[in-house]
């Protein structure tokens, strides 16, 4: 399958790879959504438009002013003040619209989540290649006759990869501690 865009040719095969393993991605997922799922997320993303706003508003507007001015037409009123009928069609409407939303978000957080691990993923690759990348310079660079020798702790602390487990452990520890001055006055009472 050729290219024909002048920007994805330039860019190096493996961002191109890269770019097309994350669309395939999007497509697998999009393949798991359901009608019903789709239906509701076109509803949420209509109903999170400034022009749903703009309409609620002027619905909201009408109904009172309607309401307000009907006896001086000689219209009966649907729903006098304070417009339990209007408050009830505004619950309703507060209901679906945070019903939609969830339902929304809730696939977007899965989605979020599988990027959140694909990264941390590609993070601890990326750390034990570097630690390897770091042994083997210094490997080279004990090895190499006109290259100065001797112990470099920063090259030693560097060539470690990192203990994923520790990292977790530590961040554990720190998170359950309360922090700063408001921490300690809380440890206190």
């Amino acid at each position: 399958m050729e290219d024909d865009n002048p920007q994805r040719q330039a860019l190096p095969q493996s961002v191109s790879e890269n770019i097309g393993t994350i669309a395939e991605f999007y497509a697998r997922n999009e393949e798991h959504v359901t009608a019903t799922q789709r239906i509701v997320e076109k509803v949420a993303l209509f109903l999170g438009s400034p022009s749903y706003v703009a309409a609620n508003i002027i619905f909201i507007v009408c109904w009172i002013a309607a309401n307000l001015l009907a006896p001086d037409f000689g219209w009966e009123q649907i729903d006098e003040p304070p417009f339990f009928w209007l408050q009830g069609v505004i619950g309703l409407n507060a209901f679906v619209i945070s019903t939609t939303v969830l339902i929304r978000q809730n696939r977007m957080s899965r989605l979020a989540d599988h990027h959140a691990h694909l990264d941390l993923q590609v993070n601890l690759l990326t750390d034990e290649k570097t630690s390897k990348i770091i042994q083997l310079l210094d490997e080279l660079r004990r090895d190499l006759p006109n290259v100065r020798t001797g112990t470099d702790e920063e090259t030693n602390e560097l060539a470690k990869p990192t203990d994923p487990e520790a990292v977790l452990d530590a961040i554990e520890k720190e998170q359950d501690q309360p922090y700063g001055e408001a921490g300690e006055r809380a440890k206190r009472s």
